[in-house]
């Protein structure tokens, strides 16, 4: 076992007045059970979206448009404006002259990309929706007095509703439609239908499709070499084979999220991190969750801490004594790992050398489009429907995901394979992006309440054991980066690990979004990044500040975290005696459905 100082076995003399991650209920009315009971059966038929949450966000923005006149005015002139520059263009190509298209598709709306709808009618089509789509952002803008939460969600919906009826959706609007089915005498539209009942009966008995050949896990994805070390009822550890002849003799230990299977991080042999890192000449090991059922429910967020991490760090203790660990959490745990790091320094367990936090959150006031799912009236909906089954289930999550860019995430995919009869072409991160877990209703309630919904960690109320844990406290190096188009951890917010910390801190800024700019592999086309180094103790720098006064550097940001972690490390060595194999990697947690 790795050698803890005494500190960390000693207990504070000071009392902490013990903060609860989730506050106790109080005793209710046994009549509660039924209204409990009926609120979940309204969620499963709204798919856990709180119908509450959805009135009361247009209620709040009608009410202040009523009593704002100005802003009537100014949204009447807005729409006589777009009809004005509409009638224009139809004019225009009535004639056959050329004229510029007034209004543009978003960059990441690639609907309207065949050339067919640069044509009319579908050109006037085109514009049309995108008039409208302009004047509605316009609407529900920020106004005095409206909260932001309710004129985002506002926004959101509608573009929703908005995204339902764009003619790119209907087979006799769509130019790249009507052209297919006349080059294909209707066999689109018959695949299609083929492809539609497929996955209606898919998503009916909640069954999954068997990955693609060349897809496998265990063959062809989360193929590197390794064993199983350690196992519990939460997580199997994998310590993966050496790839050099020494190595250094610090480990690196990957803490993903439990929302999705590891081997993000062991994708493709060609894009794997765990790969690259043991190529450098690094031991690595990583945590495989359990993907639990039913009778997890009362999982909490801190037995994914002490029973996860904690656990991890024994087992890597016994395997590679008296040595520190470079612990590494991505998104969801990376957040987790930022709880345990500022844990253990509170208690004086010195068992890490550096955290690497990837597309995590340890502040979430900025937490981007997910914010628009919640607040009280949704968390307490998703409560009630997580009740009632145990867990947050694959469709849910899945739902909410795509729905953030619904644009391409549902309609685009679903025009090419339902009307245009295309096959899904597969990709390695698509079969991982599919292979969803359940998240246990216990924890899951206590991340949306305490930290999305409260941002307790930040706000200096978020206890572990009864007593008050702070960032401030970390004073290992820390290595964080963000990606510059993430939806799910805007690298703005990730960014705020600099503000709640005072540790040596270095921060990267990479091209692309969650997952793909975490999966930038050196010869990766078309990749970039900034870097910068603040030293501890140094004072604040603003996100905008810091883009400005750092440049991209064209590549992979993978060999600056090596080299980081190189530098951290000692000399390398023989490779450490792997532990007692419980069976090959991936293991047999990756596998469970």
């Amino acid at each position: 076992m790795a050698t803890i100082s005494t500190a960390q076995k000693a207990k504070p003399a000071t009392p902490n007045l013990p903060v609860p991650l989730a506050d106790p209920a109080p005793a209710r009315h046994p009549h509660a059970v039924l209204d409990r009971a009926a609120r979940a059966a309204l969620a499963r038929l709204t798919g856990g979206v709180s119908p509450h949450s959805i009135v009361a966000a247009w209620q709040d923005w009608s009410l202040h448009l009523a009593r704002s006149p100005g802003r009537q005015l100014e949204l009447a002139e807005r729409a006589q404006a777009n009809a004005g520059k509409l009638g224009a263009f139809a004019m225009s190509e009535a004639l056959a002259r050329e004229a510029e298209a007034p209004f543009a598709p978003k960059a990441y709306d690639h609907r309207f990309t065949h050339p067919g709808w640069e044509q009319p009618p579908f050109s006037l089509w085109k514009q049309g929706f995108l008039a409208v789509q302009d004047w509605w952002h316009a609407a529900t803008d920020d106004m005095p007095g409206l909260a932001k939460g309710d004129a985002d969600r506002a926004r959101f919906q509608m573009r929703q509703w908005l995204d339902i009826v764009s003619p790119s959706n209907f087979p006799l609007t769509n130019p790249e439609i009507i052209q297919e089915t006349v080059a294909a005498g209707g066999r689109n539209l018959v695949q299609g239908a083929a492809h539609f009942t497929e996955d209606w009966l898919h998503t009916l008995l909640q069954t999954r499709e068997k990955p693609p050949e060349g897809y496998r896990v265990g063959e062809d994805l989360a193929c590197t070499p390794g064993r199983v070390v350690f196992r519990n009822p939460w997580f199997e550890l994998i310590q993966y084979d050496p790839r050099t002849e020494a190595v250094h003799p610090e480990p690196v230990l990957f803490v993903p999220a439990w929302i999705m299977k590891y081997y993000v991080l062991d994708l493709s042999p060609g894009n794997s991190m765990v790969r690259y890192l043991l190529d450098q000449g690094f031991t690595v090991f990583m945590i495989s969750w359990r993907n639990p059922g039913a009778e997890h429910a009362d999982w909490s967020l801190e037995d994914y801490r002490r029973n996860g991490i904690m656990a991890a760090l024994d087992a890597i203790g016994e395997i590679v004594p008296d040595t520190k660990v470079h612990a590494n959490g991505y998104c969801l745990g990376g957040t987790l790992l930022a709880i345990a790091a500022a844990t253990m320094a509170r208690d004086g367990d010195d068992r890490l050398a550096s955290i690497t936090l990837m597309a995590a959150q340890v502040d979430f006031a900025e937490a981007g489009e997910l914010l628009r799912f919640v607040d009280d009236s949704q968390v307490a909906f998703i409560e009630d429907f997580m009740w009632d089954q145990g867990y947050l289930d694959r469709p849910q999550m899945t739902r909410t995901f795509a729905s953030i860019r619904a644009e391409d995430l549902i309609y685009s995919r679903a025009v090419n394979r339902y009307f245009l009869g295309r096959e899904d072409l597969p990709t390695d991160l698509g079969v991982w992006n599919g292979d969803t877990t359940r998240m246990p209703a216990r924890m899951h309630s206590e991340y949306l309440r305490g930290l999305f919904l409260e941002n307790r960690l930040t706000a200096g109320r978020f206890a572990v054991e009864g007593q008050v844990i702070a960032l401030k406290d970390i004073s290992v190096p820390l290595f964080v980066v963000g990606t510059e188009t993430d939806h799910i951890a805007p690298w703005q917010s990730v960014y705020k690990t600099r503000l709640f910390t005072d540790c040596d801190l270095t921060f990267v800024l990479t091209s692309r979004g969650h997952n793909g700019g975490i999966l930038s592999e050196p010869g990766h086309p078309n990749r970039h990044y900034r870097i910068g180094h603040r030293e501890a103790g140094a004072l604040y720098t603003d996100p905008e500040t810091w883009l400005a006064r750092h440049d991209p550097v064209e590549g992979s940001w993978w060999p600056e975290l090596s080299d980081w972690l190189a530098g951290l490390s000692g000399e390398p060595g023989p490779p450490p005696v792997p532990g007692r194999a419980l069976g090959a990697a991936p293991g047999t947690y990756v596998h469970q459905t």
